[in-house]
């Protein structure tokens, strides 16, 4: 086609024109296969098309229902439910996934829940045990001292 783009860009997100929509729209961060199933299912969107012959109102479509997922998508559906400050159901994409999560963990640290405490000395937080498997990265074990040698 002669309206084909390599490169198409959702919510501040380059996605290669190539790939088909479904498993296309999961490269933006906060968008999963089940999200972006319903996408394709609630904009009567064909699943198999390939993004680069997206017409811009179909990305226009698929921007404005990114933006006001609450809309036209179940809550249950959303990654942020009954939001901590506003008690809203919410949807974060992009930037804002991390952005949130770093607020949450430092929400925790500073009321000094349980949760917080581990997450400050970078212990597991859900129940595993701590005998073997989360100590990556750091010195286990007893290491041998490296012995300097003399050169005059």
């Amino acid at each position: 086609m002669a309206d084909f783009k390599s490169i198409v860009r959702i919510v501040n997100t380059d996605i290669d024109g190539s790939k088909k929509l479904y498993p296309g729209l999961t490269k933006i961060k906060g968008i999963n296969f089940m999200f972006s199933n319903a996408i394709c299912n609630v904009l009567n969107i064909d699943k198999n098309i390939k993004l680069g012959d997206l017409g811009e109102a179909n990305i226009k479509k698929i921007e404005t229902l990114l933006k006001e997922p609450n809309s036209k998508l179940p809550s249950w559906m959303l990654n942020r439910r009954k939001d901590y400050e506003t008690g809203d159901d919410l949807h974060f994409l992009s930037s804002n996934v991390n952005l949130n999560k770093e607020f949450d963990i430092k929400r925790l640290k500073k009321i000094k829940s349980r949760k917080g405490l581990r997450h400050a000395a970078n212990l597991p937080l859900r129940g595993q045990r701590t005998k073997s498997h989360f100590r990556k990265g750091k010195s286990v074990g007893v290491s041998k001292k490296v012995v300097k040698s003399k050169k005059a």
